[in-house]
Parts: structure tokens; C-alpha cells; sequence
């Protein structure tokens, strides 16, 4: 089975929006309609077995529909992970 691709970074930000959303009633749908996307997408997003996780200009959207900083939304730590290019070694 292929690794969905997020990396420990990734999930954690994406578990401080799924709390932060939670937290402040806001739903998927809501969510969704902040970001211009379908329901299902942030679905995608929330899962951990998908490829698909916010970019920068999303998280800097949310933070100003749910009035935050975006702070509220980056880990108070770093993780300690493997770099990688995301491209295949060339045969010779």
C-alpha cells in the first residue's frame, strides 16, 4: 500500500484546524464555503489517507473567516522528518 503523502507537519495542522473548527462550531460545510471547495474535499483534507492538505493562502483564508490568526493553526513545535524532492531518481 502507498503512503498517503502528509507529513507529520501536515497532520498536525491539519488537526489544529479540525479542532479549532470543532471547537468553534464551524462544519465541513462551512469550511468548504470559506475556501471556495467542495464539502468533500475538506473531507479529503480531514482524512489521513488522502494526499490533500491545505496550502498557505487556505489556512491564511480561514484564519480571517474564523477570525484567528493563522498562527492558530501552525504547531508549536517542529518535526523531525525526511526531506525529499517528490521526484524519482533518473536511470543513467
Amino acid at each position: 500500500m502507498r503512503k498517503a503523502g502528509k507529513s507529520k507537519f501536515d497532520l498536525a495542522v491539519i488537526r489544529l484546524v479540525t479542532d479549532y473548527r470543532e471547537a468553534n462550531g464551524y462544519t465541513q460545510d462551512d469550511l468548504a464555503f470559506f475556501l471556495d471547495v467542495s464539502r468533500g474535499y475538506i473531507g479529503q483534507i480531514e482524512s489521513p489517507h488522502t494526499r490533500a492538505k491545505y496550502n498557505l493562502n487556505q489556512l491564511n483564508r480561514l484564519a480571517f473567516e474564523m477570525n484567528c490568526s493563522p498562527r492558530t493553526f501552525v504547531p508549536d513545535k517542529s518535526f523531525e522528518e525526511k526531506v525529499t524532492t517528490g521526484r524519482k531518481k533518473q536511470r543513467k
